[in-house]
């Protein structure tokens, strides 16, 4: 059964700059933007030549033939199983090298559905109970078209909702059990977030961006402040709920704003623009640290070490920038070090720039991964393996593994990927994902499109 209150009503034509796909800004490349550059044709712009010395990351085919495989999960129940998140509404069962048919949920008839090559909407996060091999409960985060109840000139929703696995049919969820726990009317068609994720202590994490448009002003966003500033609704923000009490869920008694009469209760940090991936280290030796990949607009990409009620500077700084909406590529001399509420803003513990000190393209869209704590690869356990999706234009997408040192500060580096020509991975990367037994995966596709048959999923089974 389909139901569920749409908790926020803010909605405003879609901004006039247009999408931008997944982690991409509005980066002007080869003298037009990077949509339009694209299917021009543009020349590719590769990034700067890997260090001599660069890591080495070896990786296997483990399953392709995917649009966009956006997200990963894997129920600890000893099959072996994945599941994997193809953005264009369809999560599929990957089993023995094989991918299963039926699907394990097809949404294409219900999600928003992306349509170009820059479309961030569709099916973006997938999410297992922690009893999961007992109850089949599984989590899904959505794009739909706007509701009935939506206000006028909603560019879209986003829905979190609940499905169960089908009586005797281990391999198939039921699509008619959908429970909608929320939805969202958005000003915009990008910036939806869609990780989520549950945390050690047994509650769902949710990450949500900022609305949508560029510098988080304009439509839909809250005059002089912005939507992340703003804790009386969910964009730019981190959000932990209780899917084992409430109706239709239940408030963490230690959320920060539990007893605000004017911040939501389900916020667990904020000002972030648009957390595209994000993960909690665990595992045998994990901290439980929450790392965060945000995604930064002009200048600045950034990943976050997220803590209860931490406020991460958006749009008041981009990283460790000042930001101004007015020049987003000319950084202001100073800016406030709290937010409106008094609150720090927390400063990340990884960023780098879109270019490097040569000027070559070095970055434009992070994307989150996770700490490595399995066993196939000890040369990477404990250290956090992420990437970025394109450098410059094409199919350029980067690989890093960061560590922290002994005083606190950390560190990163572009790994170089064995048997390629030239070191790079050559393709897109749009996310990691993390088996049962802790070993990694990395998502990409070939193509520009969220369409076709050109996504493939990898494991790590390599690094020296």
């Amino acid at each position: 059964m389909v139901h569920g209150t749409l908790v926020e009503i803010v909605a405003q034509p879609t901004s006039a700059h247009g999408p931008a796909f997944l982690m991409v800004r509005r980066a002007v490349l080869c003298g037009a933007p990077l949509l339009a550059a694209l299917l021009a044709g543009c020349p590719v712009t590769p990034p700067a030549d890997l260090p001599d010395d660069a890591k080495t990351m070896t990786l296997t085919r483990v399953a392709e033939g995917f649009g966009a495989p956006v997200d990963l999960a894997a129920p600890n129940d000893g099959t072996g199983r994945l599941f994997v998140v193809d953005q264009d509404g369809v999560i599929r069962v990957v089993f023995a090298g094989q991918v299963l048919d039926p699907p394990l949920l097809d949404l294409r008839a219900r999600i928003d559905r992306p349509t170009l090559a820059s479309d961030e909407r569709g099916l973006l996060g997938l999410a297992l109970h922690p009893s999961f091999a007992g109850n089949g409960r599984l989590f899904v985060y959505f794009n739909t078209p706007p509701t009935a109840e939506a206000p006028a000139q909603t560019a879209t929703e986003v829905r979190l909702s609940e499905f169960r696995i089908s009586a005797g049919q281990p391999n198939v969820a039921d699509a008619g059990s959908e429970r909608v726990l929320f939805r969202v009317a958005k000003p915009q068609v990008n910036h939806n977030g869609g990780q989520i994720a549950f945390g050690p202590d047994g509650y769902l994490y949710v990450g949500i961006g900022d609305g949508g448009g560029a510098g988080d002003t304009g439509f839909g966003h809250t005059v002089l402040i912005g939507n992340a500033q703003d804790t009386s609704n969910f964009f730019g923000s981190i959000l932990r709920i209780d899917v084992d009490s409430g109706d239709p869920y239940g408030i963490p008694p230690t959320n920060p704003f539990v007893g605000s009469v004017t911040a939501r209760p389900e916020i667990y940090a904020y000002g972030l623009r648009n957390p595209w991936r994000f993960s909690f280290d665990s595992g045998a030796g994990g901290t439980g640290q929450l790392l965060v990949g945000d995604v930064g607009q002009a200048l600045v990409e950034e990943v976050n070490s997220v803590v209860l009620g931490g406020n991460y500077g958006w749009n008041i700084r981009e990283g460790s920038l000042c930001f101004s909406s007015t020049t987003p590529t000319t950084p202001p001399g100073s800016c406030p070090t709290v937010g409106l509420n008094g609150s720090p803003l927390r400063a990340p513990i990884l960023e780098y720039r879109h270019t490097d000190e040569t000027g070559a393209p070095f970055g434009s869209s992070v994307v989150g991964g996770f700490v490595y704590r399995g066993a196939a690869v000890p040369n990477l356990i404990g250290k956090y393996v992420f990437g970025d999706y394109a450098a410059g234009t094409g199919a350029n997408g980067k690989i890093f593994v960061a560590e922290q040192q002994t005083e606190g500060a950390w560190t990163f580096e572009e790994v170089r990927i064995a048997g390629t020509a030239d070191g790079r991975i050559g393709r897109y990367v749009l996310a990691f994902g993390r088996d049962a037994a802790g070993e990694l995966y990395v998502l990409t596709r070939g193509s520009a499109g969220p369409r076709g048959t050109s996504g493939a999923v990898d494991r790590i089974v390599g690094y020296e």
